[in-house]
């Protein structure tokens, strides 16, 4: 599981059946400082989390698990909005 920030959303008018319903957003992978780490990424969204959230996301094989129909072609889904990040301090 990878921490992201949501910056953006994706409009597809044409997409897999099993994706119908699903929203989809951009999200900016972050480190637990909440730098930005490596480039944005599309993920599925069945949780409905929004602009500026912070999410956990699980990316590969993982990902079509977070949907309702298995074997999903996604390359990331997002499971959870972060309320807090605790970490220590180095």
């Amino acid at each position: 599981m990878h921490l992201a920030k949501v910056i953006g959303r994706v409009v597809a008018t044409v997409k897999h059946e099993a994706l119908d319903g699903v929203k989809l957003l951009i999200i900016q992978p972050i480190d637990d400082a909440g730098k930005p780490k490596g480039p944005p990424i599309i993920a599925t969204d069945p949780i409905q989390s929004g602009h500026g959230d912070i999410v956990a996301y699980v990316a590969g094989r993982e990902a079509t698990l977070a949907l309702d129909t298995p074997f999903t072609p996604v390359d990331a889904g997002i499971v959870g909005i972060v309320d807090i990040v605790n970490r220590e301090a180095k």
